[in-house]
């Protein structure tokens, strides 16, 4: 039987180059050799796209070496290749810039394709589709740079109205980079200085009434996707920021949740709503926010390619429903070339 060739890119010139070249590593252990004949390209965070020999070297390290000219043509490196799978996290890689690069190409890869991903990419994209769903998220505002450095009272009595505390993100940034939570006038006038260092457009949410659970739901599938069971993080800092997600033991994943019934179906329920109404495809893990108190639940954010270390929450999810790592790798490869 002939073998399905997949290419396997990590790395990238996101904030999240390690976990991407981490997940990689499972991703290349997992996948049956016995189906697959797989290569690893590694991009560095200056953007170059390494040969497969240093790229081996690369992920053997943890990380791709800084320096250096581009070693190879993006365009050409998937030739020959029956599938990629992209396990790129943020900027220049899950906003659908390689997925445009593939699709272009012909060559199928692993997730969502050029429009789900750029949209799921950009919060404030996010939103919008998902307000014209009807599907619950906090109150929010868009607030642009070029807005606050003409008008910095009027855009902080705007954003104000929201009611304080606030949380200031970046449109375009994964990962919870740039988030800032802010109490006062004044700490959100800093905070949109902060995120405004990292784009020109930033989102400002209302916080909820009372410290909210995360909920996160994974979804696999195409045109008829499936839901996980639900998961829960649970975390003692005051919201989910950079340095809880990726600190040793400053979270614990809980699966399934400790959740009223209702709540865990409609939490899968509007997963898979969003899935389909953001153009999503292969994989997708839905977070939300869930109030104890009231009952309510608010989608957060889409990732169309979360974590995928064997212990990321993703493939934890799927674990608790049956299905192990090796066959989640390679139903996600049949997935790609079935879109197609």
């Amino acid at each position: 039987m002939k073998k399905t060739r997949v290419l396997v890119l990590a790395g990238g010139q996101s904030g999240e180059h390690e976990v991407s070249i981490n997940s990689a590593r499972s991703v290349l252990q997992a996948l049956p050799k016995d189906k697959f004949d797989v290569t690893s390209i590694v991009i560095s965070r200056e953007g170059r796209w390494l040969p497969a020999p240093d790229s081996v070297r690369a992920l053997e390290r943890g990380s791709a070496p800084s320096g250096g000219e581009l070693v190879l043509h993006q365009a050409a490196v998937a030739e020959g290749f029956d599938v990629v799978f992209p396990i790129l996290h943020g900027p220049n890689g899950e906003d659908g810039t390689v997925q445009g690069m593939l699709k272009l190409a012909g060559i199928p890869c692993v997730g969502s394709s050029v429009l789900g991903s750029a949209v799921c990419m950009d919060k404030v994209m996010t939103k919008a589709v998902l307000a014209s769903h009807g599907i619950p998220q906090v109150g929010y505002q868009l607030v642009t740079r070029a807005e606050f450095d003409a008008t910095p009272e009027d855009a902080i009595a705007r954003l104000g109205a929201l009611g304080f505390p606030v949380f200031v993100k970046p449109a375009n940034l994964g990962s919870s980079v740039g988030i800032s939570k802010a109490k006062t006038e004044n700490e959100l006038r800093v905070a949109l200085r902060m995120a405004f260092e990292l784009d020109r457009r930033v989102i400002v949410e209302a916080a909820t009434s009372e410290k909210p659970r995360e909920i996160e739901v994974g979804i696999l599938g195409n045109d008829a996707p499936q839901a996980s069971p639900v998961g829960e993080l649970t975390f003692d800092s005051e919201f989910y920021d950079y340095e809880t997600k990726y600190t040793a033991g400053k979270a614990e994943m809980h699966i399934p949740a400790l959740l009223p019934p209702a709540i865990a179906a409609r939490a899968r329920a509007l997963a898979v709503e969003a899935f389909k109404a953001l153009d999503c495809a292969g994989l997708a893990r839905v977070d939300f926010f869930y109030i104890d108190s009231t009952g309510e639940l608010f989608l957060n954010e889409v990732n169309t390619m979360p974590g995928f270390t064997k212990t990321s929450m993703y493939p934890e999810l799927w674990r608790a429903a049956g299905v192990n790592y090796a066959d989640l790798v390679s139903r996600l490869v049949e997935l790609a070339q079935e879109r197609r």
